[in-house]
């Protein structure tokens, strides 16, 4: 693989997004590696400018090293480098809180410089990968379809300009240069999943499915996601509105639509309604579904599902958002924003049963008392001092950082 043939992928990829000014994470792997060189070689013959990012997640001795080693690097390239660094509690998933710590971090530094995308160095091998992991944990359409060659997430857009090449080409191309890279060796422990998949794909060889096979069978899963999902925001569009926070179908559009459809509207309902960065798993989702079929009452991912006879209703759990607490003006619950005549002292907090209490007009606003208590509401300690949209705005107003146009647009988005 040529410096020419390596450097035009990554020349296709950025030109029709228009993208002079890029983040590149770099962890001092191949992968990142390579794209940092080639990132750095495409700013200097277009006129781009490039910053990279490391995040040393202090999980290894040696991850300190790697991430000054990479500053090394960078400065040779003259590409201006920050080091972020994380702490693991030691509760949860570790690489799932790694993951999500990661993209936090990147998001929040890229936010601070001014910089809307971030590319990452993620590979056809790492495509392939990702569709065993997701098919062992029984996904759909939309998890077997890959990762996207752009994605946006915390604010930022998310590239992944080298999706098209292969762990190899680069490794071959940075051993020609004479470009050195480290090795993660957690790369090799075969408790993680992605070890696990790395060498499931080299046990599947002897049948002719080789990386490259993974990879394009992602690839048409994608097509057909992006057309099913193009339908959804069509039928979503005549079927639902946004209330108070909830997403409300029209109970006999949702019901006559094919069942692929009404699962995807459903899971993205509860996703979008729940501010979460992936919808709920597909078992618990197809059992909701099937309460949906009659009058009935479910709770998933963070949401209550209701349905009568005229519509189906998500809305956000109180339970779920009963211990969430932040200052008038700041996001709540990942999606309101309340404002008014700020003071010393005030909060912002779900209504609950007690703020309620408080509201003697709740009933005229036409709003079902399931979500009311689940709405942001301004107190101070105990003492409620508004409720915006339970008939006691006292001044006060809450808003919703989407509405209508922002779930359907978010239906379609890879």
């Amino acid at each position: 693989m040529s410096d020419a043939e390596l450097l035009q992928t990554i020349v296709e990829f950025l030109a029709p997004r228009r993208i002079f000014r890029l983040g590149v994470a770099v962890s001092g792997g191949g992968d990142s590696t390579a794209l940092l060189h080639l990132l750095a070689a495409w700013a200097r013959e277009h006129g781009a400018e490039i910053a990279a990012v490391t995040v040393d997640h202090g999980l290894r001795p040696g991850s300190a090293a790697e991430a000054a080693a990479v500053a090394r690097i960078c400065a040779g390239l003259g590409v201006p480098h920050e080091t972020l660094r994380w702490h693991w509690d030691g509760e949860g998933n570790l690489q799932d809180q790694a993951r999500r710590a990661r993209l936090t971090l990147i998001a929040d530094w890229a936010r601070g410089r001014g910089i809307g995308a971030v590319a990452l160095g993620h590979t056809r091998d790492d495509q392939a990968e990702t569709f065993l992991m997701r098919l062992a944990r029984g996904a759909g359409v939309d998890g077997l379809s890959g990762m996207s060659p752009e994605r946006h997430a915390e604010g930022i857009q998310w590239l992944r300009p080298l999706l098209t090449r292969s762990r190899a080409e680069l490794r071959d191309w940075l051993a020609g240069s004479g470009l050195a890279w480290f090795d993660d060796p957690s790369n090799e422990n075969p408790d993680f999943d992605r070890v696990k998949a790395r060498r499931a794909i080299g046990l599947l060889a002897p049948l002719g499915v080789e990386v490259e096979d993974l990879a394009a069978a992602a690839g048409r899963l994608s097509v057909a996601r992006a057309a099913l999902a193009e339908f959804a925001a069509r039928t979503a569009a005549q079927i639902v509105r946004v209330e108070a926070g909830d997403v409300v179908f029209e109970r006999e559009g949702f019901v006559s639509v094919p069942r692929e459809t009404q699962l995807r509207l459903l899971s993205h309902a509860l996703r979008w309604v729940a501010s979460a960065e992936y919808g709920p798993r597909f078992a618990p989702l197809e059992e909701s579904l099937e309460a949906v079929a009659e009058p009935a009452r479910r709770v998933l991912h963070g949401c209550l599902i209701s349905s009568n006879k005229r519509e189906v209703r998500v809305t956000r759990e109180y339970q779920a958002v009963r211990d969430l607490s932040c200052k008038p003006g700041d996001t709540w619950d990942g999606r309101w924003m309340v404002r008014g005549e700020e003071a010393p002292g005030l909060d912002v907090r779900a209504l609950g049963e007690t703020g309620l209490r408080d509201c003697q007009n709740w009933r005229e606003v036409g709003i079902p008392r399931t979500t009311l208590i689940s709405t942001p509401s301004v107190w101070r300690e105990d003492k409620l001092i508004a409720a915006p949209l339970a008939g006691k705005p006292e001044g006060w107003v809450a808003e919703l950082t989407g509405g209508k146009e922002q779930f359907l647009a978010s239906l379609t988005a890879a």
